[in-house]
C-alpha cells in the first residue's frame, strides 16, 4: 500500500448488494422493516448482521477487515486467504461490547484475492465452550483515491438528476431515508439508468426488498456484472424486509481521467422484480494516477481472534453440508486510510 496516496477504507454492511448471498435461507437476519428495527440503538452497523456458515469473498488490494461477534454462542471458524487456511475461534465466556474481528490483514499485493470464510462449529480443541454460530457483521476494503499530495472531493448526483438517462417506465418514491428525500424504481425488465461521469470512485446505492431481484452494471462498455437486489433476509418474493437505510448497490474505483459511463438494467424477470436507485456519489481527485494490478496471490499477513492453526505463512487474521450452501461473494478494487468510516463519509459529503 502506498501511505502516500490518498486512501480511504470502505465499509460494507451485511445487507449491501455488492455481496452475494448464494442461499439467504440458511442465514438468520434481523428485519429492517419490522417495528422493532431500530439501527441507531443497535449494536450492530445499520442493525443488521447475518448469522451463518460460510462467507466467501474476492478482495483486490492490500487491506481487507471482516467483522462479526464473539460470545459463548460461537465457535470455531477457518479463514482462507488465496488457499491458505488458517483456523481460529470466536468463542468467549461472555458476549463481546464491540465488533470483533474475525479477519485483518493489511500487506497484500494490489491484485485479486480469493477469501472463504467457514463456520466450524464447535472445536474443543480451539477452546469453544459448545457455540456452534458463526455471526457476520460488515466488512472493510481499502482504495486509494488519488495519488500523494492530491486532493478529493465527493459529489452526490440524486436521482432526479438531468444527466441520468431513463429508458423503460420509472416511478419515484419519497422517504426521509432517502438521500435527497427520494428514490426513483421500476419493474420493468430491461428498463435501465445510464450516466456519464468524471472521477476515480463511483458508488451506487439504492435500497432493498423482497420483491426486488437481480440487475446489471456495465462500467464503460466492459463486462456486465450481475447483482442482486433482495433483502437480506431471505424469504419469499413479496414486499416485505425493506432496508430503506442507504445500501451499496455498486462500487468502482481506481478509474482513470475522463469520461466515464454506467449502464444499470433491471432484470425482472417472470416475478417483474423491482430495481431502486437513490443516489450515486462520485469521488474526484486534482490528479489522477491509476494502478496496474499486480498478478500474484497474497503475500502479506493476516490475523484472526485466537488463531489455532493455519497452513502457509501468507494468512493469519455447524454443519459442513449447511456451510456449502451458505457463501457470500464479494469483489472490488482498493487500498487503507481510515477505519469504519465507509459509507457514512459518503453520505456526510
Amino acid at each position: 500500500m502506498d501511505s502516500s496516496a490518498v486512501n480511504i477504507n470502505i465499509t460494507v454492511d451485511d445487507f449491501d448488494s455488492v455481496l452475494a448471498y448464494a442461499d439467504q435461507s440458511v442465514w438468520t437476519t434481523p428485519d429492517p422493516s419490522s417495528a422493532d428495527y431500530h439501527p441507531s440503538s443497535s449494536q450492530w452497523l445499520l442493525g443488521t448482521y447475518h448469522k451463518t456458515d460460510t462467507v466467501n469473498a474476492t478482495n483486490t488490494g492490500p487491506a481487507l477487515y471482516i467483522y462479526g461477534f464473539s460470545g459463548p454462542d460461537y465457535g470455531s471458524y477457518e479463514v482462507q486467504l488465496d488457499g491458505i487456511s488458517t483456523k481460529a475461534s470466536a468463542f468467549s465466556s461472555n458476549n463481546a461490547s464491540t465488533p470483533h474481528l474475525l479477519y485483518g490483514t493489511n500487506n497484500l499485493t494490489y491484485s485479486v484475492h480469493e477469501l472463504t470464510l467457514r463456520n466450524l462449529g464447535a472445536v474443543s480443541g480451539n477452546g469453544d465452550g459448545g457455540g456452534n454460530s458463526l455471526l457476520f457483521d460488515f466488512l472493510e476494503f481499502s482504495v486509494q483515491l488519488a495519488p500523494g499530495g492530491a486532493s478529493v472531493s465527493n459529489t452526490t448526483v440524486q436521482e432526479n438528476d438531468p444527466s441520468l438517462t431513463y429508458i423503460g417506465t420509472w416511478g419515484s418514491n419519497t422517504s426521509g431515508n432517502f438521500s435527497g428525500g427520494g428514490s426513483s424504481f421500476t419493474n420493468g425488465d430491461n428498463a435501465s439508468v445510464s450516466f456519464p461521469f468524471n472521477g476515480s470512485a463511483i458508488y451506487i446505492f439504492g435500497d432493498k426488498k423482497n420483491d426486488h431481484g437481480l440487475y446489471s452494471v456495465t462500467l464503460d462498455n466492459g463486462t456486465e456484472q450481475i447483482y442482486n437486489g433482495i433483502s437480506g433476509c431471505g424469504g419469499a418474493f413479496g414486499m416485505t424486509c425493506e432496508q430503506q437505510q442507504p445500501t451499496l448497490s455498486y462500487f468502482a474505483s481506481n478509474l482513470a481521467q475522463g469520461e466515464h459511463t454506467l449502464k444499470i438494467t433491471n432484470l425482472a424477470g417472470v416475478n417483474q422484480s423491482y430495481f431502486d436507485l437513490d443516489s450515486i456519489v462520485l469521488t474526484i481527485p486534482s490528479t489522477y494516477a491509476p494502478r496496474a494490478l499486480i498478478n500474484s496471490s497474497s503475500d502479506g499477513s493476516g490475523s484472526s481472534g485466537n488463531s489455532s492453526s493455519g497452513s502457509g505463512s501468507n494468512s493469519s487474521p455447524g454443519s459442513s453440508n449447511s456451510a456449502l450452501a451458505s457463501s457470500v461473494s464479494f469483489s472490488m478494487v482498493h487500498s487503507l486510510l481510515f477505519l469504519v468510516l465507509g459509507i457514512s463519509w459518503l453520505l456526510r459529503r
